[in-house]
This record gives structure tokens, C-alpha cells and sequence, in this order.
């Protein structure tokens, strides 16, 4: 039996990157996947063939979460969806993966700039876990992605570095407002991974030397990597863990 059978979880932002490689992971352990994707369904549809191909279960669904009608869209997507499937509404795993990935330096950034960063990698995670909260089942799991310029500074992307910030101490206190129903809420920090986002710089040699250098390890991250520990914190063995916020930035910076 794997470890995630009978488990549904929704993944969001699971066309690419991180998003893709929890979204394979879990399906990999059994878990039922909702693939959610902003705009680019044929992404969305090559992770579910992905995930189909293997022996897996997965479909896609779709909507921007740039505002709050986008994030009850999807909550709506999502419980069709698990009505055809399983005739219940029920799920057990929350990834809030989804988020705009960088931001301008503070000198260039607009008051625009700010408030779609905020709309997307605070608010949305916030609306859709107050949402599904009366779909998820007890003992359930929700868990952030955040990142680890909540710990390592990096002041050119001060927006972006606001918001997870605001993902961190979402985290801990979702952790103890749930605590009751045995639901737990941790966040992920990862550091620089090989994603489409850090692709245009990291595929450099000076980039990948700098990245590398980063890590007590001397490698690049992957997107495997922060899968697996969120694969763990889904499963029963993650059950004592809880409103933490777990660096998985491969010793960066120690």
C-alpha cells in the first residue's frame, strides 16, 4: 500500500517547476491529484499525462488567482470535479504552490506590481484555504511553499521577499487554529531550484556557480527535492509536524 492511497490533494500552480514535480510526487504515493493551472491548460494536461502514464490519477483544472473570484472559480472547479469522482466533496492534502516567482527592485516597483505580488502569493493562498477549510477533512494537511528569503537576504526582490513573509506567519498561526481537527500546516522554503523561472539566469556559467555555491551541498537544487519533503509532510509519518516552516534550501548560506 503507498502512502498517499485513498488521499486527494489539489495542488496549485502543478503545470510546471515545483508545482509539477509535488503534483507527480504525490501521485506517485497514491493521492488522487487536482492539477490546477493559471492559464496554460496544454501544461496542465502534459503534467496529468505525466502522472495517467505512470499508473497515476490526476485531472486538471483551471483559473487565475489573481483575485478572489478566480480563487472561488477554482474552489468550484474543484468541487465538480470531485463530485464526478467521487461523489463526495472531501479532500485530505492542500499544496499552496502557486505564486509569482521574483519582483523588480524596490526602486522599480509600482504600487501595481506590489498589489498583484500581494493578490497572488498572499491573498489567494488565504481565500482558498478559508474556502476548502470545510472540505478538507480532519487530519488533513495544508502546506505552503514559501522560500528561504524569509532567512537568507536578498533585497533585490524585496516585494516578493514581503509575501512569503506573510506565508510564514500565515503558516503558524493556520497551524494552531487547526490544531483541534488534527489538521496540520506547515510551509516550505526552498532555495534556488532549476525551475523556467530561474532558468534565464541559473543557465549561465556564472549562475550556476553562484547557485551551487550557495549550498553546504554544492549543488543546484531540484524541483524533486522540495517534492519529496513535501511528500513526506503529506503522509502519515508528517502527522507530529506542524506550524513549521521547513528550510529546504540545501544549506544555504549556514
Amino acid at each position: 500500500m503507498k502512502r498517499l492511497d485513498n488521499k486527494i490533494a489539489l495542488v496549485t500552480g502543478a503545470s510546471r517547476g515545483i508545482g509539477k514535480a509535488i503534483a507527480m510526487r504525490l501521485a506517485e504515493e497514491g493521492a488522487i491529484v487536482a492539477v490546477h493551472y493559471g492559464a496554460n491548460r496544454s501544461a496542465a494536461e502534459q503534467t496529468v499525462r505525466a502522472i495517467t502514464d505512470k499508473g497515476g490519477q490526476a485531472f486538471p483544472i483551471g483559473a487565475n488567482l489573481d483575485t478572489v473570484s478566480g480563487v472561488e472559480q477554482l474552489v468550484e472547479s474543484f468541487r465538480t470535479e470531485l463530485l464526478r469522482l467521487t461523489q463526495e466533496v472531501q479532500f485530505d492534502i492542500l499544496i499552496n504552490n502557486a505564486g509569482i516567482g521574483t519582483s523588480p527592485p524596490m526602486e522599480e516597483t509600482t504600487e501595481d506590481t506590489f498589489d498583484r505580488l500581494f493578490a497572488v502569493n498572499v491573498k489567494a493562498p488565504f481565500f482558498l484555504v478559508r474556502h476548502t477549510l470545510s472540505m478538507l477533512r480532519d487530519h488533513g494537511r495544508i502546506i505552503n511553499i514559501s522560500s528561504g528569503v524569509t532567512r537568507i537576504a536578498f533585497p533585490h526582490i524585496m516585494a516578493y521577499n514581503l509575501t512569503k513573509g506573510a506565508i510564514n506567519t500565515f503558516t503558524l498561526h493556520l497551524a494552531k487554529m487547526l490544531g483541534p481537527r488534527q489538521i496540520t500546516v506547515n510551509a516550505v522554503m526552498p532555495g534556488i531550484v532549476d525551475t523556467d523561472v530561474t532558468a534565464p539566469w541559473l543557465h549561465t556559467p556564472e549562475g550556476r556557480k553562484f547557485a551551487a555555491g550557495m549550498s553546504a551541498l554544492g549543488r543546484i537544487g531540484e524541483p524533486a527535492d522540495i517534492a519529496d519533503v513535501v511528500a513526506f509532510l503529506a503522509s502519515a509519518e508528517g502527522r507530529w509536524i506542524t506550524g513549521q516552516c521547513l528550510d529546504a534550501t540545501g544549506g544555504s548560506h549556514l
